[in-house]
Protein backbone atom coordinates (compact mmCIF):
# COMPACT_ATOMS: atom_id res chain seq x y z
CA UNK A 1 0.00 0.00 0.00
CA UNK A 2 1.38 3.30 -0.79
CA UNK A 3 0.69 6.53 1.04
CA UNK A 4 1.68 9.51 0.52
CA UNK A 5 0.97 13.98 0.92
CA UNK A 6 0.56 16.39 -1.54
CA UNK A 7 1.33 19.83 -0.88
CA UNK A 8 -0.59 22.56 -2.89
CA UNK A 9 0.58 24.67 -5.39
CA UNK A 10 -0.91 28.38 -5.96
CA UNK A 11 -2.86 29.03 -9.18
CA UNK A 12 -4.39 31.50 -10.06
CA UNK A 13 -8.47 30.49 -11.65
CA UNK A 14 -9.15 32.51 -14.88
CA UNK A 15 -11.78 35.22 -14.96
CA UNK A 16 -11.87 39.07 -14.84
CA UNK A 17 -12.09 38.80 -11.36
CA UNK A 18 -9.98 35.87 -10.89
CA UNK A 19 -9.25 33.97 -7.06
CA UNK A 20 -5.96 32.13 -6.45
CA UNK A 21 -6.85 28.26 -5.59
CA UNK A 22 -4.73 25.69 -4.24
CA UNK A 23 -4.37 22.79 -6.39
CA UNK A 24 -3.32 19.58 -5.47
CA UNK A 25 -3.81 17.02 -7.71
CA UNK A 26 -3.17 16.20 -10.85
CA UNK A 27 0.46 15.99 -9.24
CA UNK A 28 3.46 14.76 -10.99
CA UNK A 29 3.49 11.11 -9.06
CA UNK A 30 -0.26 11.03 -9.22
CA UNK A 31 -3.17 11.57 -11.55
CA UNK A 32 -6.02 10.21 -9.98
CA UNK A 33 -7.64 9.24 -6.63
CA UNK A 34 -10.52 6.95 -7.92
CA UNK A 35 -11.60 8.72 -11.03
CA UNK A 36 -11.43 12.14 -9.29
CA UNK A 37 -8.53 14.22 -11.63
CA UNK A 38 -8.70 17.52 -9.97
CA UNK A 39 -8.88 19.51 -6.86
CA UNK A 40 -8.67 22.59 -5.99
CA UNK A 41 -9.20 24.51 -2.77
CA UNK A 42 -9.88 28.57 -2.46
CA UNK A 43 -10.45 30.83 0.28
CA UNK A 44 -11.84 31.95 2.96
CA UNK A 45 -11.08 34.94 0.63
CA UNK A 46 -13.52 38.05 1.11
CA UNK A 47 -15.08 39.11 -2.15
CA UNK A 48 -16.60 42.16 -1.43
CA UNK A 49 -16.71 45.35 -3.16
CA UNK A 50 -12.83 46.75 -2.83
CA UNK A 51 -11.60 43.32 -2.23
CA UNK A 52 -11.83 42.37 -5.91
CA UNK A 53 -15.41 42.60 -6.30
CA UNK A 54 -16.23 38.60 -5.78
CA UNK A 55 -15.45 35.41 -8.51
CA UNK A 56 -16.51 36.21 -12.01
CA UNK A 57 -15.49 33.56 -14.31
CA UNK A 58 -17.11 33.79 -17.56
CA UNK A 59 -18.16 31.07 -20.41
CA UNK A 60 -15.57 28.48 -20.69
CA UNK A 61 -15.68 24.96 -22.13
CA UNK A 62 -15.17 21.49 -20.68
CA UNK A 63 -15.41 17.86 -22.06
CA UNK A 64 -14.86 14.56 -20.84
CA UNK A 65 -15.43 15.11 -16.93
CA UNK A 66 -17.78 15.64 -14.34
CA UNK A 67 -17.40 18.99 -11.90
CA UNK A 68 -18.40 18.86 -8.47
CA UNK A 69 -18.61 22.17 -6.47
CA UNK A 70 -18.85 22.15 -3.11
CA UNK A 71 -18.73 25.48 -0.53
CA UNK A 72 -17.98 26.28 2.81
CA UNK A 73 -18.63 29.66 2.99
CA UNK A 74 -20.70 32.14 0.34
CA UNK A 75 -23.04 31.65 -2.69
CA UNK A 76 -22.09 31.38 -6.85
CA UNK A 77 -24.73 30.88 -9.75
CA UNK A 78 -24.02 28.53 -11.71
CA UNK A 79 -25.17 28.57 -15.78
CA UNK A 80 -24.90 26.51 -18.53
CA UNK A 81 -24.96 25.73 -22.43
CA UNK A 82 -27.79 22.66 -21.05
CA UNK A 83 -30.03 25.79 -20.06
CA UNK A 84 -29.46 25.12 -16.66
CA UNK A 85 -29.19 27.87 -13.90
CA UNK A 86 -27.95 26.92 -10.46
CA UNK A 87 -27.13 28.16 -6.96
CA UNK A 88 -24.12 26.41 -5.61
CA UNK A 89 -24.46 26.73 -1.50
CA UNK A 90 -22.90 25.71 1.52
CA UNK A 91 -23.83 21.81 1.89
CA UNK A 92 -25.23 21.44 -1.33
CA UNK A 93 -23.66 19.91 -4.17
CA UNK A 94 -23.98 21.33 -7.72
CA UNK A 95 -22.42 18.28 -10.50
CA UNK A 96 -22.20 18.99 -13.68
CA UNK A 97 -21.36 16.19 -16.29
CA UNK A 98 -20.00 17.85 -19.77
CA UNK A 99 -20.44 14.50 -21.88
CA UNK A 100 -19.12 15.42 -25.00
CA UNK A 101 -18.91 19.43 -24.32
CA UNK A 102 -20.51 21.71 -22.30
CA UNK A 103 -19.72 25.47 -21.59
CA UNK A 104 -20.99 27.04 -18.16
CA UNK A 105 -19.92 30.69 -16.52
CA UNK A 106 -19.57 30.92 -12.28
CA UNK A 107 -20.14 33.84 -10.91
CA UNK A 108 -20.03 34.98 -6.80
CA UNK A 109 -24.14 36.42 -5.55
CA UNK A 110 -23.74 39.98 -4.82
CA UNK A 111 -24.55 38.98 -0.98
CA UNK A 112 -21.00 36.87 -0.64
CA UNK A 113 -18.53 38.67 1.51
CA UNK A 114 -16.42 35.73 1.84
CA UNK A 115 -15.68 32.82 -0.49
CA UNK A 116 -14.46 29.38 0.85
CA UNK A 117 -14.32 25.77 -0.75
CA UNK A 118 -13.49 23.26 -3.47
CA UNK A 119 -13.79 23.04 -7.18
CA UNK A 120 -13.37 19.26 -7.95
CA UNK A 121 -13.10 17.16 -11.46
CA UNK A 122 -14.25 13.53 -12.46
CA UNK A 123 -12.72 11.83 -15.33
CA UNK A 124 -15.24 10.49 -17.27
CA UNK A 125 -14.52 6.93 -18.15
CA UNK A 126 -14.16 5.91 -22.49
CA UNK A 127 -17.33 4.25 -22.67
CA UNK A 128 -19.59 7.14 -21.42
CA UNK A 129 -17.79 10.93 -21.94
CA UNK A 130 -19.65 11.64 -25.21
CA UNK A 131 -23.04 11.32 -22.69
CA UNK A 132 -25.20 14.52 -22.90
CA UNK A 133 -24.72 17.26 -20.96
CA UNK A 134 -26.07 16.74 -17.65
CA UNK A 135 -26.71 18.47 -13.89
CA UNK A 136 -27.46 17.23 -10.80
CA UNK A 137 -27.90 18.97 -7.31
CA UNK A 138 -27.86 17.59 -4.51
CA UNK A 139 -28.41 18.95 -0.34
CA UNK A 140 -26.26 16.66 2.04
CA UNK A 141 -27.88 15.89 5.23
CA UNK A 142 -25.99 16.02 8.37
CA UNK A 143 -25.50 12.99 9.60
CA UNK A 144 -23.99 12.30 13.22
CA UNK A 145 -20.87 10.41 13.29
CA UNK A 146 -20.26 7.84 16.26
CA UNK A 147 -19.53 8.79 19.68
CA UNK A 148 -20.13 12.43 19.14
CA UNK A 149 -17.04 12.81 16.79
CA UNK A 150 -18.68 15.25 14.40
CA UNK A 151 -20.59 15.57 11.67
CA UNK A 152 -20.67 14.27 7.97
CA UNK A 153 -22.16 15.04 4.58
CA UNK A 154 -22.02 12.78 2.13
CA UNK A 155 -22.17 14.86 -1.04
CA UNK A 156 -21.63 11.74 -3.71
CA UNK A 157 -21.27 7.48 -2.82
CA UNK A 158 -21.29 6.78 0.55
CA UNK A 159 -19.55 6.20 4.08
CA UNK A 160 -20.30 2.81 5.45
CA UNK A 161 -22.59 3.02 8.61
CA UNK A 162 -23.02 6.24 8.26
CA UNK A 163 -24.66 8.46 4.90
CA UNK A 164 -25.11 8.08 1.23
CA UNK A 165 -25.97 9.98 -1.20
CA UNK A 166 -28.14 9.54 -4.61
CA UNK A 167 -26.29 12.03 -6.76
CA UNK A 168 -25.14 9.78 -10.05
CA UNK A 169 -21.66 8.92 -10.90
CA UNK A 170 -20.03 7.15 -13.85
CA UNK A 171 -17.91 5.06 -11.53
CA UNK A 172 -18.02 4.25 -8.10
CA UNK A 173 -16.96 7.30 -6.28
CA UNK A 174 -16.76 8.77 -2.34
CA UNK A 175 -17.21 12.38 -1.87
CA UNK A 176 -17.56 13.87 1.99
CA UNK A 177 -17.50 16.82 4.37
CA UNK A 178 -16.10 15.75 7.91
CA UNK A 179 -16.11 18.37 10.25
CA UNK A 180 -14.42 16.74 13.53
CA UNK A 181 -14.83 17.75 16.89
CA UNK A 182 -11.31 19.03 19.10
CA UNK A 183 -9.83 15.94 19.48
CA UNK A 184 -11.93 13.46 17.97
CA UNK A 185 -10.45 10.22 17.49
CA UNK A 186 -12.60 8.01 14.85
CA UNK A 187 -11.82 5.33 12.96
CA UNK A 188 -14.00 5.18 9.24
CA UNK A 189 -14.86 1.98 7.66
CA UNK A 190 -13.52 2.00 4.35
CA UNK A 191 -14.32 0.15 1.13
CA UNK A 192 -10.47 -1.65 0.53
CA UNK A 193 -11.02 -1.58 -3.41
CA UNK A 194 -11.28 2.28 -3.52
CA UNK A 195 -8.02 4.46 -3.48
CA UNK A 196 -8.72 7.63 -1.17
CA UNK A 197 -7.80 11.24 -0.76
CA UNK A 198 -8.05 13.30 2.70
CA UNK A 199 -8.05 17.10 2.55
CA UNK A 200 -7.36 19.45 5.61
CA UNK A 201 -9.47 22.69 4.85
CA UNK A 202 -9.25 24.16 8.82
CA UNK A 203 -8.18 23.13 12.17
CA UNK A 204 -5.63 20.18 12.64
CA UNK A 205 -5.86 16.15 11.73
CA UNK A 206 -3.36 13.40 11.89
CA UNK A 207 -4.62 10.22 9.24
CA UNK A 208 -2.96 7.47 11.06
CA UNK A 209 0.55 8.32 11.66
CA UNK A 210 0.87 11.15 9.33
CA UNK A 211 -0.57 14.91 10.64
CA UNK A 212 -1.35 16.90 7.86
CA UNK A 213 -0.86 20.81 7.15
CA UNK A 214 -3.70 23.54 5.95
CA UNK A 215 -4.36 22.41 2.46
CA UNK A 216 -2.27 18.98 2.22
CA UNK A 217 -3.83 16.23 0.58
CA UNK A 218 -3.11 12.66 2.12
CA UNK A 219 -3.63 9.80 -0.63
CA UNK A 220 -3.72 6.08 0.22
CA UNK A 221 -3.52 3.21 -2.55
CA UNK A 222 -6.86 0.51 -2.39
CA UNK A 223 -6.30 -2.04 0.17
CA UNK A 224 -7.20 -0.50 3.69
CA UNK A 225 -10.72 -1.50 5.41
CA UNK A 226 -10.26 1.77 7.75
CA UNK A 227 -9.28 5.25 8.29
CA UNK A 228 -7.83 6.45 11.25
CA UNK A 229 -8.38 10.31 12.36
CA UNK A 230 -7.64 12.17 15.00
CA UNK A 231 -8.46 16.11 15.42
CA UNK A 232 -6.39 18.68 16.71
CA UNK A 233 -7.07 20.80 20.04
CA UNK A 234 -9.77 23.19 17.58
CA UNK A 235 -11.07 20.48 15.51
CA UNK A 236 -10.59 20.09 12.16
CA UNK A 237 -12.86 20.09 8.41
CA UNK A 238 -11.74 17.58 6.10
CA UNK A 239 -13.30 16.76 2.48
CA UNK A 240 -12.44 13.38 2.11
CA UNK A 241 -12.92 11.49 -1.57
CA UNK A 242 -12.51 8.09 -3.27
CA UNK A 243 -13.19 5.56 -5.71
CA UNK A 244 -11.48 2.58 -7.92
CA UNK A 245 -8.52 3.17 -9.08
CA UNK A 246 -8.83 4.88 -12.79
CA UNK A 247 -7.06 2.70 -15.10
CA UNK A 248 -7.62 4.42 -18.56
CA UNK A 249 -4.47 7.30 -19.45
CA UNK A 250 -6.20 10.67 -19.75
CA UNK A 251 -5.17 13.86 -21.37
CA UNK A 252 -5.97 16.75 -19.63
CA UNK A 253 -4.96 20.54 -20.79
CA UNK A 254 -6.88 23.87 -19.72
CA UNK A 255 -10.28 22.78 -19.65
CA UNK A 256 -10.40 19.69 -21.37
CA UNK A 257 -10.10 16.19 -20.61
CA UNK A 258 -9.58 14.03 -23.88
CA UNK A 259 -7.35 10.70 -24.78
CA UNK A 260 -4.89 12.68 -27.49
CA UNK A 261 -3.54 15.20 -28.46
CA UNK A 262 -5.45 15.25 -31.78
CA UNK A 263 -8.73 15.33 -29.65
CA UNK A 264 -7.39 18.79 -27.46
CA UNK A 265 -6.53 20.47 -30.98
CA UNK A 266 -9.75 19.46 -31.93
CA UNK A 267 -12.09 20.69 -28.78
CA UNK A 268 -9.55 23.68 -29.07
CA UNK A 269 -10.70 24.49 -32.56
CA UNK A 270 -14.34 23.95 -31.75
CA UNK A 271 -14.18 26.14 -29.07
CA UNK A 272 -12.48 29.00 -30.63
CA UNK A 273 -15.27 28.76 -33.72
CA UNK A 274 -18.02 28.95 -31.57
CA UNK A 275 -19.05 25.61 -32.64
CA UNK A 276 -22.19 23.35 -31.79
CA UNK A 277 -20.28 20.69 -29.19
CA UNK A 278 -20.11 23.57 -26.51
CA UNK A 279 -23.36 25.33 -27.19
CA UNK A 280 -23.86 28.85 -25.81
CA UNK A 281 -24.53 30.52 -22.16
CA UNK A 282 -28.13 32.03 -21.89
CA UNK A 283 -28.02 35.11 -19.88
CA UNK A 284 -24.54 35.96 -18.86
CA UNK A 285 -24.04 39.79 -18.59
CA UNK A 286 -20.55 39.59 -18.14
CA UNK A 287 -17.79 42.42 -19.42
CA UNK A 288 -16.77 39.52 -22.05
CA UNK A 289 -19.24 36.53 -23.07
CA UNK A 290 -16.49 34.32 -23.18
CA UNK A 291 -13.05 33.29 -22.00
CA UNK A 292 -10.65 32.29 -25.06
CA UNK A 293 -8.60 29.26 -25.57
CA UNK A 294 -4.58 29.84 -24.46
CA UNK A 295 -2.58 28.36 -27.24
CA UNK A 296 -1.69 25.32 -27.53
CA UNK A 297 2.49 24.51 -26.40
CA UNK A 298 4.93 23.93 -28.84
CA UNK A 299 5.40 20.14 -27.92
CA UNK A 300 3.15 17.23 -28.48
CA UNK A 301 0.65 16.35 -25.50
CA UNK A 302 0.77 13.09 -23.78
CA UNK A 303 -1.90 11.24 -22.33
CA UNK A 304 -1.00 10.34 -18.35
CA UNK A 305 -1.96 7.10 -16.32
CA UNK A 306 -2.98 7.06 -12.39
CA UNK A 307 0.80 7.25 -11.11
CA UNK A 308 1.42 10.37 -13.19
CA UNK A 309 3.36 9.04 -15.99
CA UNK A 310 3.03 10.21 -19.09
CA UNK A 311 2.92 7.57 -22.58
CA UNK A 312 3.45 7.89 -26.38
Amino acid sequence: MSQHVMKPREVPLGGLRAITVRRTLPARDRSFVGAWCFVDHYGPQQVREGNGGGMDVPPHPHTGLQTVSWLFEGEIEHRDSGGVVGMVRPGEVNLMTSGAGICHCEVSTPATEVLHGVQLWVALPDADRDTVRGFEHHAAVPVDLPDGAGVARVFLGSIKNVSDSPVHTFTPLLGAQLDLAPGAKITLALDPAFEHGVLLDTGGVSVGDTELEFGDLFCQDEGPTSLDLQAGDEGARLILIGGVPFEEEILVWWNFVGRSHGEIEQFRAEWEAGGDRFGKVPGYAGQVDRIPAPALPGVRLRPRNRRGKRTA
